[in-house]
């Protein structure tokens, strides 16, 4: 409380000084003279950013709270961050920083670029919460802050015995038993039930809140971020689709076929979707088993903090600071001990608490392959937060020029297998089979483009644009995941389900997922500058451990923040426009081994249009 109560009083006081402007600042005094425009501006971002920064602080550490530490039955986690959404929310979304931030945006080509990126933001931030439909925000923060607590509060169960999350995934990893496996994969699903209600609800109010600001829906409001409208975004959407479409075409062929004989049953034109290794079809690698060397079994006897602190070492080796003792000290990185008398959110996530030098990551790291994957992406999160946080970046601006960037640079940098060879995790002089590595890489990476870019887009962009009715949920959810992944539910699923809420995103980073699409796009194109331009090797066998001129590579990037136009930064660091070219020449000699392997085998998917 006694932090609430400070933050508040901070918050008053530069409230107050927001107030004078306004006063001092009139129509007709801004109309004085050029000087006084940029003057006038510069103290109003200032006196903004001054009760901006402390609101968002503490909402950060409610937020916090609410996914670390979730007590069934308990209301004042829920409360509290309630309270600190609504203060932000008031703050940001007020009539008089909405009206100012306008006008001085009608004055745009009178101020410099820097003023007119925090101008605009704070005019985004305003339209998600503005106080002209103060009831409406109030009734949505309640709303999300129930969604979350319904979410990561569920109690999973199979055979009537809780279960983790974790332990669901091991089983649709490992399981060769379909019963277990089904099991497993409906259980995932049951959480789905009791959130449609609260998705149908808060897809209503987010539409009705950025709709006070002029936005047709909440994808729209969403898509704007880009620069781009929604109909750009879900065409490009659709662009990334049909480029990539014949390697996907290929790799669901093989995989019906393999999954067919190792589960021995007939071949199936679509994939049930308990045969998959993962809970919503998004990511298949666990399909494909690297002949000569197996990560698993390296990492089984490790530590789980001897992952994350070799995922710093990873980072530090190209020239990054050392993570701060605070992040040690307050991430929640490892499940929680049997018995602990509280849950948390299972999703792995990366926090800037204070836009400072408090980061924070949320995991529950095991010794897999799989974390060390998590643990290295999550990282570059964290490594984004820190580069960006310097004073030549206003902290207004202490972002990614977008959600894609951030999520770009996060997947760019991983350790290749000649650096896992460097830190002792490979053994010297064992082979590995490519095709068989580029196979298990596409098995992630290009399947995840008709998840991302077809199944998650599209039903967000039908769920806010359409929109789609409550009793359509699940229909519409089974006709896109046949139609761009080629998966079908191991049984009818009617509308007593609700399969896309058990999806965090859908819930909790609304109308956004295509961001993860793009990042996968601009995270090839980065790796293939990278590899011919800076160190010389093929992408597909770069190794990064060590080379401090792909550090200060990347480091320049993210030392930007947000004070540069995404697609400039991308064209101006490669060479070229957004494109998915560079994913499609990495693949190019395991499309030719799957042709070769497909041969005489039907194709159940058809092209895109």
């Amino acid at each position: 409380m006694r932090n609430w109560n400070a933050a508040v009083l901070i918050v008053v006081v530069n409230i107050m000084a927001i107030g004078c402007i306004g006063r001092s600042g009139s129509r007709e005094a801004m109309e004085a003279g050029n000087g006084d425009i940029v003057r006038q501006a510069q103290e109003f971002i200032d006196a903004y950013t001054a009760a901006y920064v402390p609101l968002y602080t503490v909402n950060e550490k409610a937020q916090w709270q609410l996914n670390t530490m979730i007590v069934e039955g308990d209301t004042a986690n829920s409360a509290r961050a309630n309270r600190a959404s609504e203060a932000l929310a008031a703050f940001t979304g007020s009539s008089g920083n909405i009206e100012k931030a306008r006008y001085f945006l009608t004055q745009r080509d009178l101020l410099d670029s820097i003023q007119v990126r925090q101008l605009e933001v704070i005019l985004y931030k305003a339209a998600n919460y503005p106080a002209t439909v103060s009831n409406l925000v109030k009734e949505r923060i309640a709303a999300e802050t129930a969604q979350t607590d319904g979410l990561y509060g569920f109690d999973f169960r199979i055979d009537g015995e809780p279960v983790s999350t974790n332990r669901i995934d091991e089983i649709l990893w490992d399981s060769a038993d379909l019963d277990e496996r089904l099991k497993a994969w409906s259980a995932s699903k049951e959480v789905g039930v009791g959130l449609k209600s609260g998705l149908a609800n808060l897809a209503g109010l987010r539409n009705g809140t950025v709709q006070a600001l002029g936005y047709e829906d909440y994808f729209q409001y969403q898509v704007s971020d880009y620069g781009m409208t929604a109909e750009e975004m879900v065409e490009l959407m659709r662009r990334f689709n049909r480029e990539l479409r014949p390697l996907f075409r290929e790799l669901h062929t093989w995989t019906r076929y393999t999954l067919a004989e190792k589960y021995n049953r007939p071949v199936p034109e679509l994939i049930p979707a308990h045969w998959l290794p993962n809970r919503w079809g998004q990511d298949w690698g666990q399909i494909v088993r690297v002949e000569g060397f197996d990560l698993d079994s390296s990492l089984a006897d490790k530590e789980p903090e001897w992952l994350v602190r070799q995922g710093e070492a990873f980072y530090v080796s190209l020239g990054f600071p050392k993570l701060p003792e605070s992040f040690w000290q307050l991430s929640s990185l490892y499940p929680l001990p049997p018995g602990t008398p509280y849950k948390k959110n299972n999703h792995a996530s990366a926090w800037s608490i204070n836009l400072n030098d408090d980061v924070r990551s949320l995991m529950s790291v095991v010794s897999n392959a799989d974390w060390w994957e998590t643990i290295h992406h999550e990282l570059g999160h964290v490594y984004y937060d820190i580069a960006y946080s310097n004073e030549t970046v206003p902290p207004l601006l202490r972002d990614a020029p977008n959600s894609s960037i951030h999520e770009a640079v996060a997947a760019l940098l991983k350790p290749s297998m000649k650096d896992l060879r460097t830190i002792g995790l490979a053994p010297e002089g064992v082979e590995v089979d490519i095709e068989q590595q580029l196979l298990k890489e596409a098995m992630a990476d290009v399947v995840f483009i008709p998840f991302s870019c077809g199944v998650m887009t599209l039903f967000e962009h039908d769920l806010h644009a359409g929109p789609l009715p409550i009793d359509r949920f699940n229909a519409r959810w089974w006709e896109l995941k046949a139609t761009f992944q080629g998966i079908a539910p191991p049984s009818p699923r009617g509308e007593e389900y609700c399969d896309a809420a058990s999806k965090t995103h859908i819930n909790t980073n609304a109308a956004q997922y295509y961001k993860y699409a793009i990042a996968s796009i601009v995270a090839y194109q980065l790796r293939d500058h990278i590899a011919g331009r800076i160190i010389g090797q093929e992408p597909r066998e770069a190794e990064y451990y060590g080379n401090r001129e792909v550090g200060e590579f990347v480091w320049s990037i993210l030392e930007l923040g947000a004070t540069v136009d995404w697609r400039e930064m991308i064209r101006e660091k490669t060479g070229e426009d957004i494109s998915a070219r560079a994913m499609i020449e990495y693949y190019e000699p395991l499309l030719v081994w799957l042709r070769e392997q497909n041969e005489g085998r039907v194709h159940t998917l058809p092209e895109l249009e």
